[in-house]
Parts: C-alpha cells; sequence; structure tokens
C-alpha cells in the first residue's frame, strides 16, 4: 500500500512499450464491485481465491505486460512462486517513514485508514511490512 507500484507500473510499461495492468482494478472489473464490498459481503478468503485466479487469467492472456499488484497478492497461496515463473518480479522496497506519510495524504481516499491516528498508522505500516517483507524478498528485482 503507497509503496508506488502503480505510479512505478506505469512508467515502467511506457519506458518499455508495454501495457499496464492493475491487479486491483481488474478483480473489481471481472467481479463488478470494489474490493471493499467484496471483503465486506464474501470475505477475504473469497477475494483471495478470486484475486489469484485473475492472476492466472491475466498471465495466460497476455504475453507481455506490466502488471501492479495489491500489496497481500505474493502472500497468498503459490502466488509469489507463480509470479516469478511468469516473468520478473519487482519489489519496490519503500522505506516505512514514506509509505506513512503518503498515507496521511491519501486518508480521504483509503477510508479503512481513517481511523487510525499518525502513530498507529505508523504501527500498522511497519507490521504489515514485517509480516510480508518474506514474500516480497522472493522478488526477481528490488528497487
Amino acid at each position: 500500500m503507497a509503496s508506488g507500484k502503480s505510479t512505478f507500473g506505469k512508467e515502467l510499461a511506457k519506458d518499455k512499450g508495454l501495457p499496464f495492468l492493475d491487479l486491483d482494478e481488474s478483480v473489481e472489473s471481472r467481479e463488478g464491485r470494489s474490493i471493499s464490498e467484496i471483503f465486506a459481503k464474501e470475505g477475504e478468503e473469497y477475494f483471495r481465491k478470486r484475486e489469484r485466479e485473475i492472476l492466472h487469467e491475466i498471465c495466460n492472456e497476455a504475453d507481455e505486460f506490466v502488471l501492479a499488484t495489491g500489496g497481500g497478492t505474493p502472500c497468498f497461496f503459490d502466488n509469489m512462486d507463480y509470479m516469478n515463473q511468469a516473468g520478473t518480479t519487482v519489489f519496490l522496497n519503500t522505506s516505512p517513514l514514506v509509505i506513512v506519510d503518503r498515507l496521511k495524504r491519501q486518508r480521504a481516499d483509503r477510508p479503512l485508514l481513517a481511523m487510525y491516528s499518525d502513530d498507529e498508522l505508523e504501527f500498522f505500516v511497519r507490521e504489515h511490512l514485517e509480516s510480508r517483507l518474506s514474500f516480497y524478498l522472493k522478488a526477481k528485482e528490488q528497487v
């Protein structure tokens, strides 16, 4: 979250002359509802299964592309191994303080974060990064 996946991905896609895709947007489009709605009605398990299915569909539909995934995507099922086999993966190793600063400015767009104070937000970010880091470090590249 707020590591710069979409911004970096769009720039990389433009530089390489490739299409840019966003996995979260693809899930929302194929489901016809927002990720927040999917979580609220179906729960995380359903979302993660659909996310995985759509990840596989995207990789099977197109030859070359740049894909921004959600921050949790690499952490479920065999997604990280699958993405490494399908292409080149990149971990945007963004400082927790940079992420917190970005999230503070994006609170209006991220209602789930509105309930956190600044200190709580920093704790939340650091805790999430720590729990996911072992998956992120499996990426082929780090920037």
